[in-house]
């Protein structure tokens, strides 16, 4: 299950595909940094499908623990565990993100203990941190509106600085889908796989019959 508030509006088989297609931009969004690890983090279930649909551009590594906030508790956990001091958790829903909004989000590592990315709609589509910090995510509300409050709250309990990119927005309803529609008409290139289904998928609802009032 994927995108469920999507499915909402959306035949399930379009919600994966397009899932498929943002997950796939994504990971380009990522790699076109040039000089970071990309990894996924998923439940154990997934990693098996997950390993093919990255096609081999991504490890794919099991999370500990079930949900979101295990999830990215995960994140970090792994990275700590190889040394690393910059690491990004990034979600697969905003890959028309400008590259250079990523990019800032390591640069402000260099003197902040956290950084967050917040979305319009109260919750946040990157957190990243200098160290692994286990209790960061200890009964978040994930997928609320209230999750970048929580987040925030917490971060203060833990005495941590934090710094923020640029507000953005990400996928979960179908007015995010036609925003990014629109704006993805108009410069495709930030995120081609998604840009190009979104363009097919349009095309295609155009084709559907309309109901009239006709007995």
């Amino acid at each position: 299950m994927v995108k469920t508030r999507l499915a909402q509006s959306l035949p399930v088989q379009a919600v994966t595909e397009l899932y498929c297609c943002l997950l796939d931009d994504t990971m380009a969004l990522a790699h076109s940094l040039g000089t970071i690890e990309v990894v996924i983090m998923c439940p154990a279930s997934d990693v098996e499908e997950l390993n093919r649909l990255a096609r081999g551009v991504a490890n794919v590594v099991a999370q500990k623990g079930e949900g979101l906030a295990a999830g990215l508790t995960s994140v970090f956990a792994h990275f700590a565990a190889l040394g690393r001091q910059r690491v990004i958790a990034f979600n697969s829903d905003s890959p028309h993100l400008p590259a250079s909004v990523l990019s800032s989000a390591f640069d402000a590592l260099d003197d902040h203990d956290v950084v967050v990315g917040p979305t319009n709609d109260g919750g946040y589509y990157l957190v990243g941190a200098q160290a692994v910090h286990p209790t960061l995510f200890y009964g978040h509300g994930m997928g609320t509106k209230n999750a970048l409050e929580t987040l925030l709250a917490r971060a203060r309990e833990l005495n941590l600085a934090v710094a923020f990119t640029d507000p953005f927005y990400d996928i979960d309803e179908e007015r995010d889908l036609t925003r990014l529609a629109a704006e993805l008409r108009i410069a495709p290139l930030r995120a081609p796989r998604t840009a190009a289904w979104l363009k097919q998928w349009g095309e295609a609802v155009a084709q559907l019959p309309t109901a009239t009032d006709d007995p």
